[in-house]
């Protein structure tokens, strides 16, 4: 699975990671908006590789979690989902809207081969100091530069480069963002 290959999403270990992610991630979900220090140890259980500060406002969904990387002051707002068949790489200080969707997993074009059950997936990278819009969908595969905003509702097909600002379906470079 994480080397990119075909793979039986149904295989008994990877049934169970997935069951214990749900179980983490339900328990999450339903705690009491008071209860921010019990949130914070099941995100660390979840997601075990985030820096410091992460916050995530519930609902919050992912496949596994252990193949979440994220670095610190990492901001999702309400009801994002991470499919983390495989790597999901995220930079410092970036913020995701509401309904954000980052998908690795992805089936193949062919009906014979997607007919199999199997399926695979690809790495995403988002770089430090990016704002993803609400309702964005980032695809399988795609990298996302530093310090790049993607507009509210994108569908990011393909990579996007550092300091731009980029929307639509499918995403595209509107205009360079200046640094100053």
């Amino acid at each position: 699975m994480l080397s990119g290959e075909m793979y039986d999403p149904l295989d008994k270990t990877l049934s169970t990671e997935r069951h214990l992610a749900r179980l983490r991630f339900q328990r999450f979900n339903q705690l009491d908006e008071n209860e921010k220090e019990e949130r914070k140890k099941i995100l660390k259980e979840l997601i075990p590789n985030s820096g410091k500060n992460l916050w995530i406002e519930p609902p919050f969904y992912c496949d596994y979690g252990y193949n979440i990387k994220l670095g610190e002051k990492v901001f999702f707002n309400f009801n994002c989902i991470i499919l983390d068949v495989m790597e999901v790489k995220i930079g410092s200080r970036c913020m995701f809207g509401p309904n954000v969707q980052i998908y690795t997993a992805t089936h193949p074009l062919n009906h014979e081969e997607r007919n199999s059950g199997r399926e695979f997936a690809k790495p995403i990278s988002i770089g430090e100091d990016c704002w993803i819009g609400g309702g964005a969908i980032i695809c399988p595969g795609v990298s996302i530069g530093d310090r790049t905003v993607i507009g509210a509702g994108s569908i990011v097909t393909k990579d996007i480069p550092d300091d731009v600002f980029a929307a639509g379906n499918p995403c595209r470079i509107i205009r360079k963002i200046d640094r100053k």
